[in-house]
């Protein structure tokens, strides 16, 4: 395994700037809020914060501040973050972003999970933290080979998993985070101690015609929430499922049309009410959309769509279940998350749930918009795995 630190060119950074001042900038349009898409305003302002204000330099100190690594699995170079807990019998845990996050999703939140005496927690609850990035994101190399669907990232994860010593762990993530957890267990059930996830697809049956008889309104609010979510709010996964090396063209040229696609779904995704900004750092979310510019890889992580939901019943595989797992499944629910699932929904698909919260605030971002709730269901999944 190679050590591995981030170091941009010079150059790279004068080409972004000079390309954000040079945006071609399209016509307002005939609305100025978010329904038709990002605003026209908001976002010439948020450009020139990131050509102007934005410390590309200061982000890559922080970055590299964390231990990371790369190593050859499959025949990609998976790049991830390593840190060991100093507490002796800490737990094991990797985390996996999903699209349009990075491995930055998880970073401010590595100090209380790795060290949770100096961050007001109990020792006992310490976990050993691996964040990879997903292979076509960020600083791992894109696969030069079609294949590379969730099941195949899940299996490099159970080497990497091997490769790094670790004989029991605990699985976490959201978006693809989710499924590639889910389907980690799968592959790796004599190691895998158990998943958590922030992120859950529970579709109701439709063959049923009482199934949706004693839900009680705040489950029929987020009925309303996904139905409207699959009316307006699948855009992008239809494309990049689709034609992801046609919309590379466009963002990989432009870092204000990378922007903006990025920028959206912090919006929409995370439960802000007027910009992302409202629930996500500002800086952070730029550092998300910075390494996607920097590495040029708006296409290559689009492809993971391609290969697991390009049609409907890949789309049905990959993200409905069911879930037969033989380890213990844990789900924290954040309000603001896109589909937040129904629990009655959720347990036929996965028999072996044995941990459900709700909390009153946060989103799909789980990591970044309520980090301390996150740590915590975590810390309380992970011990009552020990119990059991």
């Amino acid at each position: 395994m190679r050590p591995f630190q981030i170091a941009i060119p010079q150059e790279d950074l004068e080409d972004l700037r000079r390309r954000l001042a040079e945006t071609r900038w399209p016509p307002a349009g005939p609305s100025s809020d978010w329904e038709r898409g990002v605003p026209l305003e908001y976002l010439k302002e948020l450009a020139q914060y990131w050509q102007t204000s934005y410390d590309w330099r200061a982000a890559e100190r922080w970055l590299n501040s964390f231990p990371q690594f790369v190593e050859e699995i499959d025949g990609v170079e998976v790049h991830f973050v390593h840190v060991r807990s100093a507490e002796p019998d800490a737990t094991p845990i990797i985390l996996t972003h999903g699209w349009p996050g990075s491995f930055v999703e998880f970073l401010d939140v590595v100090g209380p999970l790795t060290d949770p005496r100096a961050h007001g927690g109990d020792p006992a609850d310490a976990f050993h933290v691996v964040i990879p990035s997903i292979p076509g994101f960020g600083f791992s190399s894109a696969p030069t080979e079609p294949g590379w669907d969730v099941p195949r990232v899940a299996r490099a994860w159970a080497e990497l998993m091997r490769r790094l010593g670790y004989d029991r762990y605990v699985a976490q993530g959201g978006d693809w985070g989710k499924v590639i957890s889910l389907r980690l267990a799968e592959a790796d059930p004599e190691h895998v101690a158990g998943v958590h996830l922030n992120m859950f697809v529970a579709m109701p049956p439709m063959d049923d015609p009482n199934a949706f008889a004693d839900l009680d309104e705040r489950d029929l609010r987020k009925l309303q929430k996904a139905g409207r979510f699959q009316q307006d709010g699948m855009g992008w996964q239809q494309i990049q499922s689709t034609r992801p090396q046609t919309i590379a063209y466009g963002l990989s040229d432009s870092p204000t049309g990378q922007l903006a696609w990025v920028v959206e779904k912090f919006k929409e995704w995370s439960g802000a009410d007027k910009g992302p900004e409202d629930a996500v750092n500002r800086d952070r979310m730029l550092t998300d959309v910075t390494i996607y510019w920097l590495t040029n890889t708006a296409g290559p992580s689009a492809q993971l769509y391609y290969e697991s939901t390009r049609f409907p019943e890949d789309f049905m595989r990959t993200w409905a279940g069911p879930w037969p797992l033989s380890v213990p499944v844990g789900i924290a629910v954040f309000p603001d998350e896109v589909c937040p699932p129904i629990r009655k929904f959720a347990e036929p698909l996965l028999p072996t749930l044995s941990h459900w919260t709700e909390f009153d605030r946060g989103g799909h971002f789980a990591a970044l918009q309520q980090g301390d709730l996150l740590v915590q269901d975590l810390r309380d999944f992970t011990r009552s795995l020990k119990t059991t």
